[in-house]
C-alpha cells in the first residue's frame, strides 16, 4: 500500500471531501494517509488519519504566500509517495513536488475560471482576463500532473482533455450516516434549508416565499450568512416570522433538524458555477428521506424529476417556492412518497460507497505495483 499526502491550505481539518470521506477511504483500504491542513489546531491522529498542522495564517494573502510555502516544505519532509492537492493555489507547490520527481494528484473542487466569471465587482474585462489567465495556468500545471479528480462530471469533462488519468469523485452522502430511517409521524409542519446562506444561494426568495405561504410551514435554516448585513436585511422582512435560523450545527444538529422537515430547499441561483454543479445538500435530503423542491436547472431536473423525488422551480419566483412549500405540507403522503423515491436513488446510485470504490480505482491504476513504494517500505520497516 501507498504513503499518501493529502494537502490543502484552504479547506478546515474534518472537511466532509477531504477528510471524512476520501482520506478515511484511503485509510480504510490500508494505505499510510496523512492530511496536511492549515487551522492552528495543532496535529492529531483521527479515525487512521495523522493529520499535521502548519500553523493557522494571519490574512488571506498570508494563506496565498507563506502557508502555501509551508505546506510545501512539509510536503517534502514527509516524501510521500503520491500527494494530493486540494485547492488552486496549491498548484505551484504541486509543479515543485513533481520537480523532486513526485507523483502529485490535483483534486478539482470546482471551477475556478467559470466561477470567476460570475464575479460582477471585477467588471467585464477583468473577469475575462483574469479567467483566461487562471484557467491557462491550471492547464499547464494539470497537464503535467500524474492524475486529476474531479467533482463532478462537468468539471471532469474539461480535464480529461488535459490528462488521460481523470475520473469524477462526487460528493454524495454517506449511507451510514442516513441510516436511521424517517418516521414521518413525528414530521413538523416544517421545511428545510442546510449550507451556506447567501444572496445566490436564494436567501432572499426563501424568505420571501414565506410571506406567501397558505399552510403553516416554517422555515429551518442551517446554516451562516456569508454577509452579517444581509442577515440584517432578510430578518426584516415580513416572512422571518416564519424562520428558525439555527446557526452552524454539527453534522449531528443538521439530521435532527432534517428528521423534523417536510422538504428540504436547495433553490440556487442560475449562476453559472451552479447550473452543472451536484450539491451535496441535495442528495443528503434525498438521502435523508426528504422530497427536494430545487432550482429548475436541466442536470437537476434530470436528477429530482427522473427519480420522482421531489419539484424542480424558478428558483426567482418566492410564489413558485411557497407554492411548492405548501404542496408537501398539504399532502404528507405525496411528500412521504416522494422522500422514498429520493432514498431509494441514494441507496442505488447516488452514495459515496461507489465513489470510494472508483477512489480506490483510481489509485490503483496510479501505482498498480506495491514494490514501486520505496517510500513506504522505510517507513515501516523503521516503526
Amino acid at each position: 500500500m501507498a504513503n499518501i499526502v493529502h494537502l490543502t491550505s484552504a479547506h478546515p481539518r474534518y472537511d466532509t471531501r477531504i477528510f471524512i470521506k476520501q482520506c478515511r477511504s484511503l485509510g480504510e483500504l490500508g494505505h499510510d494517509v496523512t492530511l496536511v491542513v492549515a487551522d492552528g489546531m495543532g496535529d492529531e491522529y483521527v479515525d487512521g488519519v495523522r493529520i499535521v498542522d502548519v500553523g493557522r495564517p494571519s490574512a488571506r494573502i498570508d494563506r496565498m504566500l507563506r502557508t502555501t510555502r509551508r505546506v510545501l516544505r512539509l510536503a517534502l519532509r514527509l516524501d510521500a509517495d503520491v500527494y494530493h492537492l486540494h485547492d488552486p493555489e496549491l498548484l505551484p507547490a504541486g509543479l515543485r513536488l513533481k520537480r523532486h520527481g513526485k507523483r502529485v494528484v490535483f483534486d478539482s473542487h470546482e471551477d475556478v475560471p467559470t466561477q470567476l466569471l460570475a464575479k460582477p465587482y471585477l467588471g467585464s474585462v477583468s473577469r475575462h482576463a483574469l479567467s483566461g489567465a487562471v484557467r491557462m495556468f491550471e492547464d499547464y500545471a494539470c497537464r503535467r500532473f500524474d492524475g486529476l479528480i474531479a467533482a463532478t462530471p462537468f468539471i471532469r469533462a474539461h480535464l480529461a482533455r488535459l490528462h488521460p488519468h481523470t475520473v469524477d469523485i462526487n460528493n454524495y452522502p454517506l449511507l451510514q450516516e442516513f441510516d436511521g430511517g424517517t418516521d414521518w409521524d413525528r414530521k413538523a409542519q416544517e421545511v428545510c434549508y442546510v449550507g451556506s446562506i447567501s444572496a445566490i444561494r436564494g436567501i432572499r426568495e426563501l424568505v420571501r416565499a414565506c410571506e406567501l405561504l397558505h399552510s403553516p410551514a416554517r422555515l429551518a435554516l442551517a446554516g451562516t450568512f456569508s454577509e452579517p448585513a444581509l442577515e440584517r436585511e432578510v430578518a426584516h422582512f415580513p416572512g422571518w416570522a416564519r424562520v428558525q435560523a439555527h446557526g452552524h450545527l454539527d453534522r449531528t444538529g443538521v439530521q435532527q433538524v432534517m428528521r423534523r422537515a417536510m422538504a428540504g430547499l436547495v433553490t440556487l441561483h442560475p449562476v453559472v458555477n451552479y447550473l452543472d454543479a451536484l450539491p451535496v445538500k441535495m442528495f443528503e435530503y434525498m438521502a435523508a428521506g426528504l422530497p427536494v423542491i430545487a432550482s429548475r436547472f436541466p442536470l437537476w431536473q434530470e436528477i429530482v424529476e427522473g427519480n420522482q423525488c421531489g419539484i424542480c422551480v424558478d428558483p426567482g419566483n418566492p410564489a413558485a417556492i411557497a407554492a411548492a412549500i405548501d404542496h408537501f405540507c398539504r399532502h404528507p403522503h405525496i411528500a412521504r412518497r416522494m422522500g422514498e423515491n429520493g432514498r431509494r436513488a441514494v441507496h442505488t446510485r447516488y452514495n459515496w460507497g461507489s465513489e470510494a470504490a472508483k477512489l480506490g480505482a483510481f489509485y490503483d491504476a496510479l501505482l498498480p505495483d506495491p514494490t514501486r513504494f520505496p517510500t513506504t517500505a522505510r517507513r515501516r520497516a523503521n516503526t
